[in-house]
Order: C-alpha cells, then structure tokens, then sequence
C-alpha cells in the first residue's frame, strides 16, 4: 500500500511574497516515506555542521539559563511552505505532539525527551524546555525533534488525523 501526502509548491514574486502555485501528489510504497517526507516539509531547532557541532537552525540562538532549562530565541523571518509563519506556538504545539507518544521517534528512544520535560512560551519568539534533571544529550536530541505547519496537525498529524494514532503507520 503506498502512501500519499500533499506538498504545495510555493512562488516568490518580484514583492517577495509567497503564492501557492499547485500542489504536488507524492507517492512512495516505500516503508521510509515518512522519512522522505518529514526531510522535505519540516525543520528542526538545531543541525549539525560539517564536524558535528550541534549549529541553530530554526532556533536563531540556545542557552541555558541553569542546569535542567534550555532556552531558545526561535528564528523571526521563518515560514512554513505553505506561507504559515514560524512561532513558539508551533513548537508547543510539535513538543505537546510528540510527547503524548509512546515511542515518538522510530530511529531510537535515545532521541525522546521524559515525559516530565515541560515546554514554557515566553513570547513569540522565545521557548524555554525544562528537563527533570540534566539531560546531556538534549541539544542533540533537538537534532531529532522536528517542526510541523498548524496544517500538518490538522490534516495528517502522523496518523491522527486520519487513524487516532501515530504508532507506526499513517
């Protein structure tokens, strides 16, 4: 059975404003789509460069302000590609997502934050994760940790949408 998601391609005018153009029908029988398309419709807080330094990339910058916060200053000039723009309100909405899961990350539970870790808005464009103790690994579990548009929750959600789960196929 194979699985199909809708992308919208996007166009910017000589205003620099961005206009869907059509929409494109992605069809792949493989198991790893979901893989194929999260890299192709979603970003994360963080990369990693070309030596493995863990790099902002919608997070505009990170620190921590004690031992069990991380706060982040999110990117201002982020949109999705369907023209939504990126705020601390998508990544609560994201975090609140996966952490409901029982398994929310297929390559390894390693990437899962506990189920204690909290997420704080502070404004727009400022989010503050508390952890439950210190968590080494949490930059890099960021790398893992990707943002969806308000419409991907609506409408497919990793199987919600359409299944009431998330557990494995959507």
């Amino acid at each position: 059975m194979s699985n199909m998601v809708k992308q919208t391609f996007v166009q910017v005018d000589e205003a620099l404003l961005i206009k869907p153009l059509g929409t494109i029908n992605v069809v792949d029988p493989s198991p790893f789509n979901w893989l194929y398309i999260l890299f192709n419709t979603m970003e994360e807080a963080v990369r990693a460069d070309f030596d493995g330094r863990v790099i902002p990339s919608l997070a505009a910058s990170y620190q921590w302000v004690d031992e069990t916060t991380l706060e982040m200053k999110l990117r201002k000039d982020a949109q999705f590609h369907n023209s939504e723009l990126f705020s601390a309100l998508n990544v609560k909405q994201n975090f609140d997502e996966l952490q409901r899961w029982f398994a929310p990350h297929p390559p390894g539970t390693w990437l899962n934050f506990p189920k204690e870790t909290t997420l704080e808005v502070v404004d727009n464009f400022t989010v503050r994760f508390h952890f439950p103790k210190r968590d080494g690994l949490a930059l890099g579990k960021m790398r893992g940790n990707h943002f969806a548009n308000l419409q991907f929750w609506q409408q497919l959600g990793f199987g919600y949408a359409k299944i009431g789960t998330a557990e494995g196929h959507w």
